[in-house]
């Protein structure tokens, strides 16, 4: 109890600080967070506009570009092309500049003579205009051409000399893998009998051997060239065995009987005996064989030498290529010109093929 005259109080409770200490304030990091992420944004969004801008312009040199538009290409694939030629500086924002200026629809197909460095939307809009049609001429390479002769036909048509041409042709600068592989001397047989339509100005040697070459690989990407290694000879031999083919095979029917023949006698180590590839290497070709021509030593001799010659010796054509990679399965080992048709008579021992020379031949 407290004493008399006194009144009763609450105790005191003490202060949690010790006297003559301040409370510690915490630190706002939300609010500095917040700025900092205030600041990063307004600069995200300066450097945005800035590219923005930077992508709308050009500068650099101007150098020629010729510029494609294929059929039916979409707005973004034109872009993508625009980029990567160098035309215009960006690719994603060039996208939505496109778009956003109302040029996408006008677009239209064909060629165009552009610069690098163009503003895009000086780019877009020439691309609107309608190139002139550019002069072509027809070029056709039948089956079973070989270079020299592929080389007069573009000299015919196109006026480039044949000795330019056969130059490129046979410089060892082209390859088109797995097929004709790099550092092979000669494009011999792969450039792709077939009717071409080529600009009649400015069309060089190579711009035809690529068109050409391309063109093989056109035809070639579906053909089952997983044969090759079941028939123990490589994407380049299949070729030259099928160039052979087209030299020889008159008759569609008969081109695959052919196959079987050469494959049966590669398998035995057999001479192939084809007198095409002697013509090929004839340095007075006249289409006949003379006697020293057969006694000669060179490596086109499939009369005397074993295996297959060097190189193709013609340009085969779809159907002889059909056959290469699906040979006939059959026991002939020999064949023989046997009517006026071109066809031939099969035999398939060496007695039956001397009564068969006898037959043709009366």
């Amino acid at each position: 109890m407290p004493p008399d005259g006194m009144l009763a109080t609450e105790p005191q409770v003490p202060s949690e600080e010790p006297p003559g200490r301040h409370r510690r304030r915490r630190f706002p990091w939300a609010i500095v967070l917040g700025v900092a992420f205030l600041v990063l944004i307004a600069g995200v969004t300066v450097a945005g506009v800035r590219y923005y801008t930077w992508c709308q312009g050009a500068s650099g040199p101007q150098e020629p570009v010729s510029f494609t538009v294929p059929e039916g290409a979409s707005g973004s694939e034109v872009v993508g092309s625009l980029h990567e030629a160098g035309v215009i500086r960006c690719g994603l924002v060039s996208e939505w500049l496109l778009r956003s200026s109302g040029l996408e629809g006008d677009i239209r197909a064909g060629t165009y003579e552009l610069t690098t460095n163009m503003v895009p939307e000086d780019a877009f809009r020439a691309l609107t205009i309608q190139p002139p049609a550019v002069p072509t001429v027809r070029l056709t390479i039948p089956e079973g051409y070989r270079l020299t002769q592929i080389a007069e036909r573009v000299r015919e048509a196109l006026r480039i000399p044949e000795r330019r041409f056969l130059r490129e042709a046979e410089s060892g600068d082209w390859s088109l893998p797995p097929y004709l592989p790099e550092g092979t001397d000669t494009t011999e047989g792969f450039l792709f009998p077939e009717t071409y339509r080529l600009a009649k100005g400015g069309t060089s040697a190579a711009d035809v051997v690529e068109r050409l070459l391309g063109q093989f690989e056109v035809v070639a990407d579906g053909l089952p060239w997983e044969h090759a290694e079941d028939l123990g000879v490589t994407p380049y031999e299949v070729v030259i065995i099928a160039s052979m083919i087209e030299k020889e095979a008159k008759l569609p029917e008969e081109r695959a009987v052919i196959a079987g023949v050469i494959y049966n006698r590669l398998e035995l180590g057999m001479a192939l005996g084809i007198d095409a590839t002697l013509l090929y290497d004839d340095p007075t070709p006249d289409g006949q064989l003379s006697t020293s021509d057969l006694e000669t030593d060179g490596p086109y001799n499939t009369r005397i030498r074993v295996g297959l010659p060097p190189t193709p010796i013609a340009s085969p054509g779809l159907a002889s290529l059909e056959a290469a990679l699906n040979p006939a399965d059959t026991e002939y080992l020999y064949y023989v010109l046997c009517g006026a048709d071109g066809s031939h008579a099969f035999g398939e021992t060496l007695a039956e093929h001397e009564q068969n020379r006898i037959r043709c031949d009366e």
